[in-house]
């Protein structure tokens, strides 16, 4: 890699620091993917609005819930990817078994929340809160948009996908829609299942999404003492 990243909990990131990211995380794509996967992935980063909110998305709505502030989407999932893969080696360090490709790894680490990006259809998943009493009881600096569907961000995220063309494998799949973990009900059918859930990547992403969540707002938090 010869592009820099400018990480760490940083809320006002400069124009040029959020591009500068956005051409670190190009740059990536190009040494990990391949062939239709990395056309694919360029094409859909390259468009208007979801190019622009990749470069420009908060991670959450709250800042103390993790890195509400714009490009803080990016410095995430670039983080759950440096997570996904001390946890890896953690877990097979411990025994666990690597059933899983390094692609797929990485795949559903840097995608597990593109939802949250919104889509070219509809515009940006989340936009300025403007209600002050939001703003001022619950914390909210972005609210979410009230002209999408109400959709799940793991099932906008696999809409996206498809919409482009990207093929994804069972594990990928599986990986980012269930990157949540036991949080949404949705996904306690899946984890309770009595057959198991036939690869481990769910876990690593959900293990590394959690700690990166909770790291991150260990951030924010050491930053508003």
């Amino acid at each position: 890699m010869t592009k820099k990243l400018t990480s760490g909990h940083v809320t006002n990131l400069t124009d040029t620091q959020l591009n500068e990211n956005y051409e670190y995380f190009l740059e990536l794509l190009k040494e990990k993917f391949t062939g239709e996967r990395l056309e694919g992935l360029l094409k859909m980063y390259g468009e208007d609005q979801l190019g622009i909110q990749l470069c420009t998305a908060p991670a959450s709505g709250k800042a103390e819930f993790h890195y509400a502030f714009p490009g803080g989407y990016l410095l995430h999932i670039l983080n759950v990817e440096k997570a996904s893969r001390g946890v890896e080696k953690v877990f097979t360090a411990m025994g666990g078994e690597k059933d899983y490709t390094e692609e797929e790894r990485i795949f559903a680490a840097l995608h597990h929340d593109l939802g949250k990006l919104g889509d070219t259809e509809f515009g940006a998943y989340y936009t300025p809160q403007t209600d002050e009493w939001r703003q001022k009881k619950l914390g909210e600096i972005y609210g979410h948009s009230k002209v999408s569907p109400p959709w799940d961000v793991t099932d906008r995220t696999l809409y996206i996908l498809q919409s482009y063309g990207i093929k994804l494998t069972w594990k990928e799949t599986l990986a980012i829609k269930l990157s949540d973990g036991m949080f949404p009900d949705k996904n306690g059918p899946y984890f309770r299942s009595l057959d198991g859930l036939k690869t481990n990547l769910c876990n690593v992403i959900h293990w590394a999404d959690w700690m990166s969540c909770r790291a991150e707002k260990c951030q924010w938090e050491a930053q508003t003492k």
